[in-house]
C-alpha cells in the first residue's frame, strides 16, 4: 500500500517539473521573439560620402596629400547612426586599396603623410555605422610634392623687406650726411654730466660692466659705452676706475679706455690698473665692490652690462654714498632694482642701441633708425588689427597673408 502511494508522489513530482520546465522555455522563447521584434538587426548601411577630392597639401615641404569629402548624409541628419569613416588609399584607381587612417563622425578632410612625391594616388572613403559599411567612389589621382615658398607667411616675407629697405634707406641717408632724428636717451645724456659732477668734487668714478664673459652680449654693449664714458673722464681729467670678475673682460676694457684716451688726445694719462679684476665669485665680487662704493665715495657709479641678484645690493650701496647712478642692463628681472636706486636706467633694447647712439656711425645710425621705423609698423599693425576685431571682423588673416 505504501508502495503505491510513493510511487503516485514521484509521477505526480515529475509531471510537476515536466510542466515547470516546459513554461520555462515558452517564455524564454516568447521574450526572445519579442525582443527581435522590438530591436530588429540593423541592415541598412548609412549613405556614401559623396565628392572626394584629393590634392597636394599647400605650402608643405612635401610627401602629404590631403583628402576631402561630403559627410554622409546620416551623419548628423538621417538616420543619423554614422560612426566615424575609413580612408582608403590606392596607386591605381581600380586597383587594391588599403587602409591609411580613419576619422570620427562629422569629419571631412584627412591628411595623408605616408606618400611618395612624384607618384600618384587614389583615395576612397569608407562610412561605417559600426555594424555597415558604404564605400565612395575614388577621388581623382593627387600627387604630392615640396613648395618653394610658403605663401601662409607671405606677410612676414613683406615685414622683412620693408625692414631691410628702411635699413638701407636710412644708412645711405646717413653716410650722405643727412641728419637723422634717433630719440633722446636720458641715461646717455646724463654722461657729461655725472662726470662733470666727479671732476668737481674731485671724487672717483667707477665703471661696472656686469658680471658676465665677453661672449654676453650685455657686457659687449656695457664695453661699448665704457669707451664713451672712458673719453669724457679723459677730457675732463676724472679718474675712471673699472673693477672687473672676468679676465677677458678686464684685457677688454683696458683696450677700450686705452683708444679712448688716445681718442682724447690724453694717451699718457692711461694707466693699466685702472682696470683691475677682483674675483669670479658673484657675491663675493659684489662684496669686493661695495667695500670700494663705501670706502672710496665715488661722485658717479655706471652699472652697464648682464647682472644678477648683486644689482640691487650694488645699487642699494652706491645710492647710500650719495653717487650719480647710471646703470643699463636687459635682465628684465634686474630692471626694476635698478629703476629704484638709480638716477637714470638704460632699459633693455636702450643698452644695445647705445653703441649706436654715442658712436654716430653711419651704419649703425641707419639700423637703429630703420628698425624704429619696423617696430612703428609693427605697432599699427596691433593697432588696426585691434580696431578690426573691435568692430566684429574676427577673421583678419585674410588682410595680412596668402594661401
Amino acid at each position: 500500500m505504501k508502495s503505491s502511494k510513493s510511487k503516485s508522489l514521484k509521477e505526480k513530482l515529475s509531471l510537476i517539473v515536466l510542466i515547470l520546465l516546459f513554461n520555462f522555455i515558452l517564455l524564454f522563447s516568447i521574450a526572445i521573439a519579442q525582443e527581435e521584434l522590438i530591436v530588429p538587426k540593423d541592415t541598412i548601411p548609412p549613405a556614401s560620402p559623396t565628392n572626394v577630392g584629393a590634392f597636394d597639401t599647400p605650402n608643405d615641404r612635401g610627401r602629404s596629400i590631403t583628402i576631402t569629402w561630403e559627410k554622409s548624409k546620416d551623419d548628423g541628419t538621417g538616420a543619423n547612426d554614422v560612426k566615424g569613416y575609413e580612408i582608403l588609399r590606392a596607386t591605381e584607381a581600380d586597383g587594391e586599396y588599403e587602409l591609411i587612417g580613419s576619422s570620427a563622425s562629422g569629419a571631412q578632410k584627412f591628411t595623408d603623410n605616408n606618400v611618395t612625391d612624384g607618384k600618384e594616388y587614389f583615395y576612397k572613403i569608407n562610412v561605417t555605422d559600426g555594424i555597415n559599411y558604404s564605400l565612395s567612389f575614388p577621388s581623382l589621382p593627387a600627387m604630392s610634392k615640396a613648395q618653394w615658398f610658403n605663401l601662409s607667411r607671405l606677410n612676414i616675407f613683406v615685414f622683412v623687406v620693408v625692414l631691410s629697405f628702411a635699413i638701407l634707406y636710412f644708412i645711405n641717408r646717413a653716410k650722405a650726411g643727412k641728419k637723422l632724428y634717433i630719440r633722446k636717451i636720458a641715461g646717455l645724456e646724463a654722461v657729461d654730466d655725472a662726470v662733470g659732477r666727479a671732476t668737481e668734487m674731485g671724487r672717483k668714478i667707477f665703471y661696472i660692466p656686469g658680471i658676465s664673459d665677453m661672449d654676453n652680449m650685455q657686457t659687449i654693449a656695457g664695453v661699448t659705452i665704457l669707451g664713451r664714458v672712458a673719453k669724457v673722464a679723459a677730457e675732463y681729467e676724472a679718474r675712471l676706475e673699472v673693477p672687473v670678475s672676468r679676465s677677458m673682460v678686464m684685457v677688454t676694457c683696458r683696450e677700450v679706455m686705452k683708444g679712448a684716451y688716445t681718442d682724447a688726445g690724453r694717451p699718457d694719462a692711461f694707466n693699466e690698473d685702472l682696470v683691475y679684476y677682483l674675483t669670479d665669485d658673484q657675491f663675493g665680487y659684489a662684496a669686493a665692490v661695495d667695500g670700494l662704493f663705501v670706502r672710496e665715495k665715488p661722485a658717479a657709479i655706471f652699472l652697464q652690462g648682464q647682472f644678477y641678484a648683486e644689482s640691487l645690493i650694488l645699487a642699494e650701496t652706491g645710492n647710500s654714498v650719495g653717487a650719480i647712478q647710471i646703470a643699463g642692463t636687459a635682465a628684465p628681472a634686474q630692471i626694476p632694482f635698478f629703476i629704484a636706486a638709480c638716477d637714470y636706467t638704460l632699459i633693455g633694447e636702450e643698452l644695445f642701441a647705445a653703441s649706436a647712439y654715442l658712436s654716430k656711425d653711419p651704419k649703425l645710425l641707419g639700423s637703429l633708425k630703420g628698425q624704429d621705423v619696423g617696430k612703428f609698423i609693427f605697432l599699427a599693425a596691433i593697432v588696426i588689427g585691434a580696431i578690426l576685431l573691435s568692430l566684429g571682423v574676427y577673421d583678419i588673416s585674410p588682410l595680412f597673408s596668402a594661401g
